[in-house]
């Protein structure tokens, strides 16, 4: 098992090493980050000597480390992730991410594997076989209801299986693995962590008639996630693991929301401290701030909670994917190489640096970077800005426009240097002996270390003033400021001798306490306990269903072993073995364009139009030359975006794939089972 029922752990994600290191420093109680290969993000690779790094920098906190293998793996990829993953177990990583359950029938480390996103989790049955499969964290889509969480929660058992869910961050709009545009239309696959993001481009929206619904929409395109006001009740769903999406984010975005969501967690363990079933954090010590986080002052599409508290009219960024910002304020006056602004709160203040944006006559966002800022009446709230660029490139800038900011230039700063401090508290017992002195630090999960130095008490000075004697010791122990550490308390016992208290030279308490810190941090990192890999039932579980058409995402023997195994009797190949040359959904998800567009047959019966009166009806996405059906399965709400491989990237693909199949055939069996005790391994 890795976390206990009542832990809490706030995951934060890492692009870097140093990254990670901060995202400990600002309250992550794990971080999760990619490998030098098999992650689905192919341009966030870190090596393994960073990775082990990062690990000595957790561990300290007794913080996790996840590491991202969440691709899906060709044959001859198998032997080379077996490696990869050997070697982050060796140093140090304590779970590994993963969507290909051809890593369950190969030869792995005893290292814990969390079901990735790309799982697809979205019902109890599935939850349920990849428990007994022996995955022990489960990340569920980020589609889902409360009560549907709750029913998840209800069928797994909470000390085999963590449940985790995005709180914030992008989203995909469709049910994360179940998109195949990317691969479709480029060759470039989502599942092996090169998405083309094709959800973020405009489309014009037409129905059967040929007639348009919408232009240039980004009809696809969410807003961000963000279940700040949801936290108490995803506890309360069954949720443990609370992710932040964004491997590809920079530093500041990670200290930001990784401190927004320690505080919101913080205040919830605080609140329920003294119920009936108490909360606790994941790992050691408390953070403090030298900043306010602020989710709005990072790169958002402005924020949504998704479907958790049901389905929303407003969860779409269809103007722009780019960042709105917030409003500051409206364009007074347009100048040759300038512009005058009124701001609405004449407390808020302009900064060199700064970006700010606004909507053109095509409501297409323009950004607007301030070189110069100049304040011209402070009880007006009037600024005049100097742009980076050029004025002509500014389109439709004119008086009355509404401007909004994106980027605070002087609130990015503070999270330039350090912004933390993550602190372990430890509680001092210093004895005065009879010929030494002894200082035990005892740490808030237990550990102690004894240390103790000769004192002799021919060097012993009576103190005449105990109480003074006393604070100067206290004060001496308690100076950890560059340590992990922060002292809570002091206790202090005096040997029976002929003075009733001494004096203790500072030099001797200050060598006491160094030699303290240095042994308590060596028995934290002694008493550190690795997670055992979970276990699979036997016998072996059997799947929910007993066939898997190509949305299962089996590339590779290993797998199609693994379902074999579990009972699925017809394994079709995965959509990137180009084995599916006609139309199929290239995504599913749960978002449905004519519920966006009031289209839906349970909102009405139709709209009118500016060319007429449209119905609910499959609809056409066009981009370009790039044509996509949308066709719409209304019993369980969801919606399909239909087309085909183009010819040149299959045939592409296939050369490619017929280059790394050389000595490893990839054969499927679609209307047979693998025979009895057929295995795949090294």
């Amino acid at each position: 098992m890795s976390l206990l029922p009542h832990q809490l752990e706030l995951l934060a994600p890492a692009r870097s090493a140093d990254i990670g290191i901060e995202a400990v420093n600002h309250g992550a109680d794990a971080v999760y980050i990619g490998g030098p290969g098999f992650g689905a993000r192919s341009s966030a690779d870190n090596s393994v000597a960073d990775i082990a790094r990062l690990v000595q920098h957790a561990h300290r906190f007794n913080s996790r480390i996840f590491v991202t293998m969440n691709t899906i793996l060709r044959d001859d990829e198998l032997e080379g992730a077996r490696t990869l993953a050997w070697q982050l177990y060796e140093s140090g990583v304590d779970a590994l991410i993963v969507q290909d359950m051809g890593l369950l029938a190969i030869d792995m480390p005893p290292l814990q594997l969390h079901a990735s996103t790309q799982c697809d989790i979205r019902t109890p049955e599935k939850a349920r076989f990849l428990q007994d499969a022996g995955l022990t964290q489960l990340v569920l889509a980020r589609e889902l209801t409360l009560p549907q969480i709750a029913a998840i929660r209800a069928a797994t058992d909470p000390t085999r299986s963590t449940l985790e869910f995005f709180v914030h961050g992008a989203l995909c709009v469709a049910y994360s693995g179940q998109c195949y545009i990317s691969a479709a239309h480029t060759g470039r696959s989502a599942n092996r962590g090169e998405c083309s993001q094709a959800c973020r481009l405009p489309y014009q929206v037409i129905d059967s008639a040929g007639r348009f619904v919408a232009h240039d929409k980004h009809v696809l395109s969410m807003k961000d996630n963000n279940q700040s006001a949801n936290i108490a009740d995803l506890i309360d769903a069954g949720v443990r693991s609370f992710k932040i999406e964004g491997r590809y984010k920079d530093m500041a975005y990670v200290k930001n929301i990784t401190a927004h969501y320690r505080k919101l967690l913080d205040e919830v363990i605080e609140v329920r401290q003294h119920s009936s079933n108490p909360l606790a954090r994941a790992s050691s010590g408390q953070t403090s701030f030298t900043f306010t986080p602020d989710p709005n002052q990072n790169f958002n599409r402005e924020f949504t909670d998704y479907f958790v508290q049901g389905r929303q009219d407003t969860i779409g960024a269809f103007d722009t994917p780019k960042n709105p910002g917030l409003p500051i304020g409206y364009v007074t006056v347009v100048g040759p190489n300038w512009v005058e602004l009124e701001l609405s709160h004449k407390t808020t203040e302009l900064h060199n640096g700064d970006g700010l944006c606004y909507y053109d006559l095509q409501k297409e966002l323009v950004g607007l970077a301030i070189n110069r800022a100049e304040l011209i009446s402070a009880k007006k709230g009037s600024w005049r800005v100097f742009p980076k660029d050029p004025m002509e490139g500014l389109p439709d800038l004119r008086k009355g426009v509404e401007v909004n900011r994106n980027r605070d230039a002087s609130w990015l700063r503070q999270l330039i240097n350090k912004s933390s401090d993550r602190r372990i508290g430890v509680w001092a017992k210093l004895a005065v002996l009879p010929d030494a002195v002894q200082l035990t630090l005892t740490d808030e999960d237990g550990t102690h270390a004894t240390v103790q130095q000769p004192f002799p008490a021919a060097n012993r000075q009576q103190a005449h003033d105990k109480a003074a004697a006393e604070v100067q010791i206290r004060s001496q122990l308690s100076r950890l400021g560059t340590t992990i550490f922060v002292a809570i308390s002091t206790d202090i016992t005096w040997s029976r001798g002929r003075f009733d208290a001494v004096l203790v030279p500072s030099s001797l308490l200050n060598a006491l306490r160094r030699e303290a810190v240095e042994a308590l941090e060596a028995a934290r990192a002694a008493s550190f306990v690795r997670w055992l890999p979970g276990q699979a039932v036997e016998p072996p579980a059997p799947y929910p269903e007993d066939t898997l058409s190509y949305l299962a995402n089996v590339f590779n023997r290993a797998a199609r072993t693994f379902y074999a195994r579990h009972g699925v009797k017809v394994i079709d190949a995965a959509y990137e073995a180009i084995e599916e040359p006609g139309e199929v959904s290239l995504m599913i998800t749960k978002h449905c364009v004519r519920f966006s567009l009031s289209l839906c047959p349970k909102q009405a019966k139709g709209v009118t139009g500016v060319q007429g009166f449209v119905k609910a009806e499959p609809l056409q996405l066009v981009n370009g030359k790039e044509k996509l059906t949308l066709r719409f399965d209304c019993k369980p709400c969801e919606m399909h975006v239909v087309g085909k491989m183009k010819p040149a990237v299959a045939k592409q693909s296939r050369q490619e794939l017929a280059q790394a199949r050389v000595g490893t055939p990839m054969t499927f069996f679609k209307t047979r089972p693998l025979p009895a005790g057929e295995q795949f391994g090294h």
